[in-house]
């Protein structure tokens, strides 16, 4: 099952306070999350699944399930619903992922 576009747009909305540049790309059905042009996150299945970081994990504490967005994917932070509604807290853990993230080198 593919991700419905609405549920991409309602996530990029929930973000729109961020300073840096969030977007999302489509890829074979589903889409990866950008932010600041890091990849931060996928939309699986109308699922949203935030890289894991150090830091990310802190601020999140214990109440986060891990979860895969693909078969053979590394584990990344299964968001819940209550996660998604909450702009403030999903806008931070974003900021912070992609912050901990490394700058991506050019070819």
């Amino acid at each position: 099952m593919s991700t419905k576009q609405s549920t991409v747009d309602y996530i990029l909305d929930q973000l729109v306070s961020l300073d840096g540049d969030v977007s999302a790309r489509k890829m074979f059905g589903e889409y990866a999350l950008y932010c600041d042009g890091k990849v931060v996150a996928l939309v699986c299945d109308d699922t949203l699944f935030v890289k894991i970081t150090n830091e990310g994990k802190e601020f999140v504490g214990g109440s986060y399930q891990e979860g895969s967005p693909y078969p053979g994917a590394k584990p990344a932070m299964e968001i819940d619903d209550d996660g998604l509604e909450d702009r403030e807290w999903l806008s931070e853990l974003i900021r912070i992922t992609a912050k901990s993230l490394p700058v991506r080198m050019k070819k």
